[in-house]
């Protein structure tokens, strides 16, 4: 069916004013001003001024479920559709994480594809913390290129007593693989990184793109506010190489940053370009907190709703949508090399969210169809619908 939403104010992530859309086949036709009344049968919804933007864009989610680092018990559950298009999330990326034993590629990849059925924009990556990396086709190219939902390698683990340890020569081959079959299929070809707490901080990256050709747009560090010394080096990393950096929505301790506190800080620092940053929910992840024996002695878990929590508490703070939309959206589309993400235009897949007064999620489309109506979820996954008798 075609979709006319009039009277919204467009943030396309750019602030367009007041708008209609036009939805058909799942893609953006038009914004105009004014779309005159249509001769065939369509839907007309009366935004009545609320802002509608891009649907989010989580380059970072545990789609099988992450933990597992404190026994069998603790392994997280996979995530289910409706905790993702709740949160406004219309377009997701899965990782594997610690784990790349118990969980695996294959299981990863067919989450990704039930995801898709089930109504979101899905894709993930090959590997997991552990180096060799591993793949369904044995090499990392082959999974790129000949993978259809796999755009990179990730979550690679680097200054984590829980990694492999990986040389500079190991990340750069992986990265250079990455690079290669991104070339060859137009895909992101990323090397998406996890950053543990160790002292070793961004030195691998550092050395990476001292001692070879590889663009910095391959390298995408993740966690980097999970300490301010972490934090403090990846803004030089940045402020000297264009790396992109990836933040974490979640709950800070006096050591670390949260998402706001973070992006408010790149945003204010001179030379960071603000297009290469991002912020990704680690959703379904464990948040684990170690001894200094490694031993686990807290835990908790990502929610995909701190990413929407982030984007209102950055416009509680004072700052615009328009300058702080793009890192949920259009960066993390451009990052990804995902051309018909994370803006409203014609052409562009039919993801939007509709924002409450206080930019709590309100309404969620993803390709033209609606998931969330009046703050109330309207389309389920396979195994959340209760079936009727």
């Amino acid at each position: 069916m075609l979709t006319l939403l009039r009277n919204a104010e467009v943030f396309a992530p750019e602030p367009l004013g007041r708008r209609d859309v036009l939805v058909a086949g799942g893609r953006i036709e038009a914004i105009s001003e004014s779309i005159p009344p249509l001769p065939i049968d369509h839907e007309v919804i009366d935004a009545g001024g609320m802002r509608v933007i891009p649907g989010l864009i989580d380059g970072h989610v545990h789609v099988t479920g992450g933990g597992g680092e404190s026994g069998f018990a603790s392994r997280v559950p996979p995530i289910l559709f409706g905790a993702l298009a709740k949160a406004g999330i219309t377009t997701v990326v899965g990782v594997l994480g610690t784990d790349g034993t118990t969980r695996t590629v294959e299981d990863l990849v067919a989450r990704t594809y039930g995801l898709r059925e089930e109504g979101l924009s899905a894709y993930c990556y090959t590997g997991s913390y552990q180096v060799p990396v591993r793949t369904l086709t044995g090499s990392v190219r082959g999974d790129i290129v000949f993978i259809d939902p796999i755009i990179g390698v990730g979550e690679l683990a680097i200054s984590d007593h829980r990694s492999s340890q990986p040389t500079l020569d190991e990340v750069l081959r992986i990265a250079a693989d990455c690079h290669v079959a991104g070339l060859t299929t137009g895909k992101a070809g990323i090397l998406h990184l996890h950053l543990g707490d160790g002292q070793r901080g961004l030195d691998l990256i550092r050395r990476a793109l001292a001692q070879s050709e590889l663009p910095a747009r391959v390298f995408q560090p993740t966690h980097v506010n999970r300490n301010k010394r972490l934090f403090a080096e990846a803004i030089e990393l940045a402020t000297s190489h264009g790396v992109p950096l990836d933040v974490t929505a979640f709950d800070a301790d006096e050591d670390s940053y949260d998402a706001p506190e973070a992006i408010a800080r790149l945003f204010a620092a001179t030379g960071v370009p603000k297009a290469r940053i991002t912020c990704s929910s680690d959703g379904a992840g464990c948040l684990p907190v170690f001894d200094t024996d490694g031993r686990l002695v807290h835990m908790d878990v990502g929610r995909p709703e701190t990413l929407t929590q982030a984007l209102a508490a950055l416009l509680e703070r004072g700052l615009p949508l328009p300058e702080v939309l793009p890192v949920f959206t259009s960066n993390v589309a451009d990052a990804l090399r995902l051309s018909h993400k994370g803006r409203l235009r014609a052409g562009a897949d039919a993801d939007l969210v509709v924002l409450d007064e206080r930019a709590g999620v309100h309404a969620v489309m993803a390709r033209g169809r609606w998931l969330v109506r009046d703050a109330v979820q309207v389309a389920f996954g396979m195994f959340e619908q209760k079936r009727i008798s």
